[in-house]
């Protein structure tokens, strides 16, 4: 019972995790760090966001190795899962046009996140790939802080300078992702894993 339930539940919190970066994409009004790079190089290729975070997934996880970190089957379907439901919700998601809208997905897509960033890391099935490789390069001696930070600085940059969108979405996804993360890890950490609440419990993710 409680292997289903895992299961399901990081099923359940990788698509939304997908689907609500879809939302911030349809807001237009900034990305967190990692989907800026995602909106930009999926912009100069013309491949669909979801085929760039995929494919993202793929080297951040080949970085890995030299890590001696090991995915677990968590890790695995998020490689596939977001990317996919990034792709089928943009799919069929309007973009509005007037701001009141354009904020209210902004709002949705940040508390979705958190709430699918508790779910998938609640059922303790494996760390995003992105994950992995920051608390990797802690286990290397690098504090989390230092490489969250660095990393994330590095690919808003460079994510930026190919064309995707940082704005006031930025900024309110990195205000608020934190204390929301906080509240829904533990809320949904299944009861096995209770008291493991595992990577700063504040972060997404990916």
């Amino acid at each position: 019972m409680s292997t289903t339930r895992r299961t399901v539940q990081l099923l359940v919190g990788l698509w939304l995790f997908g689907a609500s970066v879809a939302l911030l994409v349809r807001a237009d009004l900034g990305l967190d760090p990692w989907d800026v790079l995602h909106q930009g190089i999926a912009g100069r290729t013309g491949v669909s966001i979801g085929i760039v975070v995929i494919a993202t997934s793929v080297v951040v996880l080949a970085l890995w190795i030299p890590l001696r970190q090991r995915p677990g089957v968590g890790t695995l379907a998020n490689v596939v899962l977001v990317g996919l439901a990034l792709d089928a919700t943009i799919a069929v998601l309007p973009a509005p046009t007037e701001l009141p809208w354009r904020l209210a997905f902004l709002v949705a897509g940040i508390l979705g996140n958190a709430i699918a960033t508790g779910l998938y890391i609640g059922a303790g099935l494996g760390p995003g790939p992105r994950d992995g490789l920051m608390t990797g390069l802690a286990a290397r001696g690098m504090s989390i802080r230092a490489a969250r930070t660095g990393i994330e600085i590095t690919v808003l940059v460079i994510g930026w300078l190919l064309g995707g969108t940082v704005g006031v979405g930025t900024v309110a996804y990195a205000v608020a992702i934190g204390p929301l993360a906080h509240v829904f890890i533990p809320l949904f950490t299944i009861p096995a894993s209770r008291g493991k609440v595992p990577y700063e419990a504040a972060r997404r993710h990916r």
